[in-house]
């Protein structure tokens, strides 16, 4: 076992003991959490909300091919004739500020068929009335193993060796806040992976971040995020010449539209994959070439236990 996958599991231990104590933690009464997303996620990035203690979440998403481009336009119905990504998932919220999360995507690139098994805590609130707790604080680490047939070939992504070569981590800070009806947040990552072809990065440090915009308050709300991965010059150097291959920025727009028990969300994003362990180093595709596509996540919460 890694040393990254050993620190998510001691993580995943941390964050259980210190749920079930947390919950017990009495607050003032004049001090009131602010919700500062309606969701766990905005377009590709987590958001610092958890789903609450006893209930799940189970979410389809679906980016389809490109609207535009060479590979867009009318013959391909603007990007709805092709698939590139498709993740389904759960998410259990075994305390009132941890979540476990379970899923698999299909992955659009030669690493494909991902199992994502991982973790949310939140630390603490943002609070109303409390200068003491202006933002919220929240963590996200998972773990990812591509489950298809290996490569013949030599210096592929998917030119595996053995069990750990298909593993890659995200351990992901969350920092959120609310500013009048504005959501804000910063999602410093970072990528760790037990193999990356000989002139790729194998870890890789990205700067994210997020924006809400109510339009309609609780039913209708305006989401951007952005992803800024952090390449050495010489691997994007490297690409180009070796492959022809140029890095873009990940950028997702889109619309959150909520309802009781349900929320809905159109997104507009030039990344073709879902997970962020193959969003934040495979992003080729350019919003100024048309090649971003539609997607849509659906999310639906039961209630487990009370």
């Amino acid at each position: 076992m890694s040393i990254a996958h050993s620190s998510c599991f001691i993580i995943f231990i941390f964050f259980s003991l210190a749920s079930n104590a947390q919950d017990k933690v009495v607050t003032k009464k004049d001090n009131k959490p602010v919700e500062i997303f309606d969701s766990d996620k905005a377009i590709n990035a987590n958001t610092s909300e958890t789903i609450g203690k006893g209930k799940m979440a189970f979410k389809v998403s679906h980016n389809f091919g490109d609207i535009a481009g060479n590979a867009g336009g009318i013959n391909n119905f603007f990007g709805l004739d092709n698939s590139t990504d498709v993740r389904i998932g759960f998410q259990v919220g075994l305390g009132k500020k941890f979540d476990l999360i379970a899923a698999r995507a299909k992955g659009a690139g030669l690493q494909q068929r991902l199992i994502e098994l991982g973790v949310k805590y939140r630390f603490f609130d943002q609070q109303e009335n409390d200068p003491s707790h202006p933002f919220a604080l929240a963590v996200y680490a998972n773990a990812t193993i591509a489950t298809n047939t290996k490569s013949v070939f030599p210096n592929q992504d998917n030119s595996y060796t053995g069990f750990s070569d298909r593993v890659s981590d995200i351990i992901q800070l969350i920092i959120a806040k609310k500013i009048g009806k504005i959501s804000v947040q910063l999602n410093p990552t970072v990528l760790l992976r037990n193999y990356a072809i000989s002139y790729d990065q194998k870890n890789i440090f990205a700067l994210g971040g997020a924006i809400k915009v109510p339009i309609i308050q609780n039913r209708l709300n305006l989401m951007v995020d952005y992803f800024h991965p952090f390449r050495t010059q010489a691997s994007k150097d490297s690409f180009l010449i070796n492959d022809n291959i140029k890095f873009y920025d990940p950028l997702g727009i889109g619309f959150e539209i909520l309802t009781s028990g349900h929320s809905f969300r159109l997104n507009f994003t030039n990344s073709t994959e879902i997970l962020e362990n193959r969003f934040i180093p495979r992003t080729i595709s350019s919003w100024g070439k048309g090649q971003f596509r539609w997607g849509f996540t659906i999310t639906r919460k039961f209630t487990i236990w009370r």
